[in-house]
């Protein structure tokens, strides 16, 4: 009630995005169509929910760089069964640019130009996160959720905290799995502070632009993605799982699903596993109506494919995203590792 009596706020399309990039490359790989299949420590991000099927202590690590490295994304996660019936979990992901030059007194007053003027400074998103997960009483039913506190960081202009909150379900039954999870549910909110003495060195940097403050409180909608995997084992050495998702948000963008009220865009991954040893992935995800620069209008994907391999509680995951030439052929390159505490037993 505070937040929404807050004079100076406003609601974004596009706020907390690099809490939508994702984590885990075996993820990553199958197009982010996971949601009604995950159940490990990635599961406290992608539907936490999931976490009631981890067996014991699970530890996962992952790197990922963006825009020729520019961006760095870091995650790390940690979950652990409290008892049969519940589980719990935390993560942590940062997402940053370091050394951006800062230029704005490069020139002083009097026109001349001074490169010792110029320093650096870093922008940084963090999240971190903290999972519940509980088997309901009805037989294949389980219900997750997740608390995060957000902080952002703009070198010494601004900075804000959020929170947020997240509500995930699943139901398995034989080799279905389905699953929906609602972020940001109640919307998440970020403070800004603003550095009013850092804002005025810049303020009159273009004319006619940044002249007066922005608002300070920004407000995240909710999201909500459903999904459905299926699973084939054939003769024991072999097996096949597929999932097919819908992520919806309640705002008009450029998804190739789009109204006033609600946008929508499908993913869809593919893994085939040998002897619960060696994985191949598959996904395809991100339809977006692409205005070009002709006018004409053009459908983008993304296509991304991924391996990986298990060993006695060692896995090892890599993701190739946006191959193709789909989004300027930006390729990234993600590594992940998992641990599961049955490597001590």
């Amino acid at each position: 009630m505070l937040c929404l009596s807050a004079k100076a706020q406003v609601v974004r399309k596009y706020s907390n995005e690099f809490l939508n990039i994702g984590v885990d490359a075996a993820a990553l790989g199958m197009g982010n169509a996971v949601v009604a299949g995950t159940g490990d420590v990635n599961a406290g991000y992608w539907n936490p929910a999931g976490l009631v099927n981890i067996e014991d202590n699970e530890l996962a690590l992952m790197h990922a760089s963006y825009f020729a490295n520019i961006a760095l994304y870091d995650y790390a996660g940690f979950a652990m069964p409290l008892d049969k019936k519940s589980a719990v979990g935390i993560s942590l992901i940062r997402f940053g640019v370091d050394d951006i030059l800062n230029t704005t007194q490069l020139i002083d007053a009097d026109g001349n130009i001074n490169y010792d003027r110029i320093s650096l400074f870093s922008t940084a998103d963090y999240a971190m996160t903290f999972s519940y997960a509980r088997r309901l009483p009805l037989d294949g039913l389980d219900f997750g959720a997740n608390a995060k506190i957000i902080r952002r960081v703009i070198g010494d202009f601004a900075s804000a905290w959020g929170f947020g909150l997240d509500f995930g379900v699943q139901y398995r039954t034989g080799n279905w799995s389905f699953g929906a999870m609602a972020r940001d549910i109640t919307t998440s909110v970020n403070a800004w502070s603003i550095d009013e003495d850092e804002f005025a060195t810049i303020r009159d940097a273009v004319a006619g632009q940044n002249q007066d403050l922005p608002e300070t409180t920004e407000i995240t909608l909710p999201k909500l993605q459903l999904g459905a995997e299926h699973k084939w084992l054939i003769r024991y050495d072999y097996s096949i799982k597929a999932e097919v998702d819908l992520l919806m948000r309640f705002a008009q963008t450029n998804d190739i699903i789009s109204t006033s009220a609600l946008s929508a865009s499908p993913a869809a991954g593919l893994e085939f596993g040998y002897t619960d040893l060696v994985f191949l992935r598959a996904g395809v995800g991100n339809f977006q109506n692409i205005t070009q620069l002709d006018g004409n209008e053009r459908l983008g994907f993304q296509p991304n494919i991924g391996v990986g391999f298990n060993y006695r509680g060692i896995h090892i995951d890599y993701a190739l995203t946006d191959i193709g030439d789909q989004s300027a052929a930006i390729y990234s390159n993600i590594f992940s590792v998992k641990l599961d505490w049955e490597l001590f037993r």
